[in-house]
């Protein structure tokens, strides 16, 4: 396994080259105008102002619709950087709720969504690809996909929580 000072080298390497810090920041950019087009569309969302920018390996920023916020979940729109897709993701303000919700979902038997296997180590309860494969170059159709999916899967997240049976 390489030592720091290998990956440093080559992280100099990388950055000097010019690709990957232009990159970045337009995908840095795109997830602010993302945030910034659903917060003035959906007011009601309280969609948080921070972005959690990740370590390169996701960026993500949060929904919290009024009925999942009543439980203490939220919803991510999440960018996996590695595999290079938009997800969105039910999670929770803590691990306890987690918890409860992740065991409600599995033990109802519903399969919409993928539930992840455990909580341990998982920061949401269900995952959805948005877009496996984005078009950074039809920002606005990015958008129409990125939002359309989140909203469908806000409702079926509504009507699971409201008839969980």
């Amino acid at each position: 396994m390489p030592s720091l000072q290998e990956y440093m080298l080559e992280y100099r390497v990388q950055l000097q080259k010019g690709i990957l810090p232009k990159a970045y920041k337009g995908l840095m950019e795109y997830i602010l105008s993302l945030r910034s087009h659903l917060q003035k569309k959906y007011p009601a969302y309280n969609i948080a102002n921070n972005l959690y920018p990740g370590y390169m390996d996701m960026t993500y920023f949060s929904l919290f619709p009024p009925l999942l916020k009543e439980c203490k979940l939220k919803i991510a729109i999440v960018y996996l950087h590695e595999a290079g897709r938009f997800e969105t993701w039910l999670a929770a303000v803590n691990k306890e709720v987690q918890t409860q919700y992740w065991t409600l979902i599995k033990d109802s038997g519903w399969q919409k969504y993928r539930l992840v296997p455990t909580t341990q180590g998982y920061d949401s309860i269900v995952e959805h690809i948005l877009v496996a494969s984005p078009d950074f170059g039809d920002l606005e159709q990015l958008t129409t996909l990125i939002e359309q999916g989140t909203l469908a899967f806000i409702r079926d997240m509504e009507e699971f929580l409201n008839n969980p049976g």
